[in-house]
């Protein structure tokens, strides 16, 4: 890991502007916000923090990936999500003190903002418009874990992955052909299974006439039957 900490620009008041928990914020608290930040890189599979580690802080991710994920008993992985630019992870144990719940990774060369705990909450006083953002953010991870937990407890593998790729597509704007966010091994992990099991379903998929493949790319051919998988 790297750190390069420095003065902030044009460039990182206009990203931090567009981000959830900083939009709205006037130029002067934004600039109070980027002072805080120290620029972080990480190299591809290089772990941020490990589960059970210090709530030291919160990160907002500038480019790259970065999952977050917990290893069962028996060594399995389950990723709980994948955050990319604009999106910022570890709030809650930032808030409350407490120690990292999960652990975090960098998926491919990732970088990434660093808030210290103690700065963040001083400033978090200071600027109503800050914790409602706040507020929102919250109710927005709490959602998607919702998902995820309805995902993984109540739908078979089939229904996880049809749910999957149409969330891609809405994320993109209801486009018809999606890219998929991870390789295949890890896309197991993030859906609750394992790669040779994904793999079986991509193939029923494609054999029933609801998607077609080429590489990392999948095509939408019917999305009134992929919604109707996700109800099965």
């Amino acid at each position: 890991m790297n750190i390069s900490p420095q003065p902030p620009d044009a460039s990182l008041l206009d990203f931090l502007s567009q981000t959830m928990i900083f939009q709205d914020l006037p130029i002067e608290q934004l600039t109070e916000v980027a002072n805080l930040a120290s620029d972080r890189t990480y190299s591809k599979g290089e772990i941020i923090f490990n589960q059970g580690d210090p709530g030291s802080g919160f990160f907002v991710v500038r480019s790259g990936r970065v999952k977050v994920f917990k290893i069962s008993g028996d060594g399995k992985e389950q990723i709980l999500h994948v955050f990319a630019g604009g999106d910022h992870f570890a709030e809650v144990p930032a808030l409350d003190g407490q120690c990292f719940p999960a652990t975090a990774a960098a998926i491919e060369k990732s970088k990434v903002l660093f808030f210290e705990r103690q700065s963040f909450l001083q400033l978090l006083e200071q600027q109503p418009t800050l914790a409602i953002n706040l507020l929102k953010s919250f109710a927005r991870h709490l959602r998607l874990f919702s998902h995820l937990v309805d995902n993984l407890a109540l739908r078979e593998v089939p229904a996880r992955l049809a749910s999957y790729l149409l969330d891609l597509s809405e994320a993109a704007g209801n486009v018809e052909t999606v890219e998929l966010d991870l390789p295949k091994g890890q896309l197991a992990a993030r859906l609750g299974t394992v790669p040779e099991t994904l793999s079986r379903v991509f193939a029923k998929l494609k054999r029933d006439g609801l998607i077609e493949m080429d590489g990392s790319k999948v095509k939408l051919l019917d999305l009134n039957r992929l919604h109707q998988l996700t109800n099965e």
